[in-house]
């Protein structure tokens, strides 16, 4: 079975002074892969400056975009028509024996393989105090950890709007309990990570259809590498494994890698930013 998704991100920037110039790169384009594919898709911007569309260094699609005369007000827009697979999360067959799983991660092979997603940032590292906070119970598979993993940190963090940013340290998020999806995602690789599972932030869209949370802005979700089954996606904000509702832009180490939109403007005195995101959905028909 398919689905049909439409996918509207728009964003308005104000300026308190006049803007002599800007630089922008839009991470908002759909990966297309097994599951998902790309019908149509537009880009527009209020000042009608042409943008050019470019690989990053990670392998996905950036929109860059370049306007070189004044302005103190943009709006940029964002449209896409997208076809995605239904996915079962749980379509593999588990390793009988867990402890062989363990013994692949603990090899110098696996580690030296997976370095760039066991590796910590000052975004997904577990502070000292709180090492110990979330132990695997090595008598259960990986994949059973992980979920129960998924499980913890959606019931050890409170979904909160305006608390935190993308500052926000680890340690305050874990001791305040209060964040949004990028917080959520971030505790769940920093946990992944110090029992030794590799994991990557994903930056996308979810559809909202059947109350999951998320805010008006695109959402995180995590990816963890199950030995002998491969990446398996965990939404820690909604306590699911991650399927066709959810449309993956692209992955990196952290929110760093993976911000929607990033720029330099030329300018002086405060700036607004507003943001919106809406995904709708509808059946194929076979």
């Amino acid at each position: 079975m398919e689905h049909l998704y439409q996918i509207v991100y728009s964003a308005k920037n104000c300026y308190e002074e006049v803007v002599k110039e800007a630089i922008w790169q839009f991470q908002i384009l759909p990966l297309e892969n097994e599951s998902q594919h790309i019908v149509k898709w537009s880009f527009q911007n209020s000042l009608h400056t042409p943008y050019h569309v470019s690989i990053n260094g990670l392998g996905f699609i950036t929109i860059r975009l370049h306007p070189k005369h004044c302005f103190s007000e943009i709006e940029f827009k964002f449209e896409c028509e997208l076809v995605k697979k239904e996915l079962n999360p749980f379509d593999f067959l588990p390793n009988l024996e867990p402890q062989d799983d363990y013994g692949k991660i603990a090899s110098l092979a696996f580690k030296a393989d997976n370095e760039i997603y066991l590796r910590r940032t000052p975004l997904s590292s577990l502070p000292s105090v709180h090492q110990s906070i979330f132990i695997f119970d090595t008598s259960q598979s990986i994949f059973q950890n992980l979920r129960d993993l998924n499980h913890w940190v959606y019931n050890h963090l409170h979904f909160t709007v305006g608390v935190t940013d993308v500052t926000t340290p680890l340690k305050d998020i874990i001791e305040q309990r209060q964040g949004v999806c990028q917080d959520f995602t971030h505790l769940f690789c920093a946990i992944a990570k110090e029992n030794g599972i590799p994991s990557r932030y994903v930056s996308g869209y979810i559809h909202q259809g059947n109350n999951y949370f998320g805010d008006l802005q695109m959402h995180a979700w995590a990816e963890a590498l199950v030995p002998n089954v491969g990446w398996v996606g965990f939404d820690p904000t909604n306590d699911i494994l991650v399927a066709q509702n959810h449309i993956k832009v692209c992955h990196g180490k952290d929110y760093n890698d993976c911000s929607p939109l990033r720029g330099v403007v030329y300018s002086n005195g405060a700036n607004e930013t507003e943001y919106f995101v809406q995904v709708q959905s509808s059946q194929l028909q076979q």
